[in-house]
């Protein structure tokens, strides 16, 4: 069997949220939105869900709405409010660029966010970046620079998609209660959400987005959660389910699913955050100890226990991938692939790193599944195809 290291993109479906979907899947056809008894015991099966995913994120079930991911729940939070107070859609009478409502985004934040923040501009609104320092940590002077009366949306991650890097929640609300009172400050949590307790790690945030496949749910789901009453604009129209926030017909086995999911990761996440970490810095250990060249990236910060990122110097990510993925083990390199050329990752240069070595980066992200004796065969046969690429190898993992 593969030694799958790429948990932070998907994680296997956990015996509970599939236990609880089976049901739903055979003969739960009932849609929540009507009112017969097929369709209440749909609509009681998803409130269920509502209120184990609304405990697990510390939010009240009226604040979770479903969304088909996280990647829906980051558009949502951005777009939403902004619509919500005539920023947004671009329209004849909307702003001229550059002078509507600002909105702050770290330079670190995943895909969704960054897009959606670039459509704000396209709406006319001004976009302000925050930088991050090469410890990937947002910096709390640059915050205080660019808050100011005009910002009404703020977006932080808790924890970075590629380095694992966990993010001041709380210390960046203050400053933005401080700065910004009326704005509307988001985190995506999708990558802390398996590690994290929420309710500490996304302290003082307005918005918290999650999604159900990195806890061991089904993918496709995921979720927005608000913490006070924040005007969210529907960004997907019709039927006016999820309170006007989400139109569309709930996904019923995937909610009971992520219902499920949350409740089992809740009850074990401690435990599971200990021993993954564990892993995760034996796996690093042993490859450093052979590599000398290698450096993990971020070693100073606190990161969450799943993710392992290391850089190789002079070797080309995608090459190693393909010679790790024969070898049977799955990881990710952490940048993209655009027209079929290697692209240095927006995260790392984002924190310095030179671009030559932004794509010699490998993403290790391990999981409650994860054991020992993969952890060592996957550091074997990092050394193994690192010296098959001519690069410096001093021992053996």
């Amino acid at each position: 069997m593969p030694v799958y290291l790429d948990h932070a993109a998907s994680s296997p479906l956990g015996a509970e949220a599939l236990a609880a979907m089976e049901e739903w899947l055979h003969h739960g056809f009932g849609n929540p939105s009507g009112s017969h008894s097929v369709a209440r015991r749909a609509k009681a099966a998803v409130e269920e869900a509502r209120d184990a995913v609304a405990a697990w994120m510390g939010v009240e079930p009226a604040g979770v709405t479903f969304t088909s991911g996280g990647t829906e729940a980051d558009n949502l939070a951005i777009l939403g409010p902004l619509a919500a107070v005539g920023a947004f859609p671009a329209g004849p009478a909307g702003p001229a660029a550059g002078f509507g409502p600002a909105v702050v985004v770290s330079t670190v934040e995943h895909a969704a966010v960054l897009e959606s923040a670039r459509v704000a501009a396209g709406a006319g609104c001004e976009v302000r970046p925050l930088a991050v320092g090469a410890d990937g940590v947002v910096d709390l002077a640059h915050l205080r620079r660019v808050l100011d009366a005009r910002v009404a949306v703020v977006s932080v991650q808790t924890a970075n998609q590629e380095t694992g890097v966990i993010q001041p929640v709380a210390d960046v609300a203050r400053r933005v209660r401080r700065s910004s009172p009326d704005a509307v400050f988001h985190t995506d949590a999708v990558q802390a959400a398996p590690w994290l307790d929420l309710t500490e790690a996304t302290a003082g945030a307005d918005l918290i987005s999650v999604s159900s496949h990195k806890i061991g749910g089904p993918q496709g789901i995921g979720a927005l959660g608000a913490r006070r009453d924040v005007a969210i604009a529907a960004q997907m129209h019709g039927g006016g389910q999820e309170r006007e926030r989400r139109s569309g017909t709930q996904n019923v086995a995937g909610i009971v699913g992520f219902g499920a999911a949350a409740q089992a990761r809740a009850a074990l996440q401690a435990a599971q955050a200990a021993h993954v970490a564990a892993r995760r810095d034996r796996l690093a250990g042993l490859i450093l100890a052979a590599v000398p060249s290698a450096v993990l990236t971020a070693a100073g910060s606190r990161r969450t226990p799943g993710h392992c990122h290391l850089r190789f110097p002079g070797v080309e990510n995608e090459a190693l991938l393909f010679l790790l993925d024969e070898r049977g083990i799955c990881a990710s390199a952490g940048s993209a692939c655009a027209s079929g050329a290697v692209q240095p990752s927006p995260v790392l240069l984002a924190m310095g790193v030179d671009p030559a070595e932004a794509t010699s980066t490998l993403r290790f992200t391990l999981g409650p599944t994860t054991t020992d004796d993969e952890v060592a065969r996957a550091a074997a046969a990092v050394v193994e195809s690192l010296a098959a690429l001519g690069a410096p190898v001093g021992g053996r993992a």
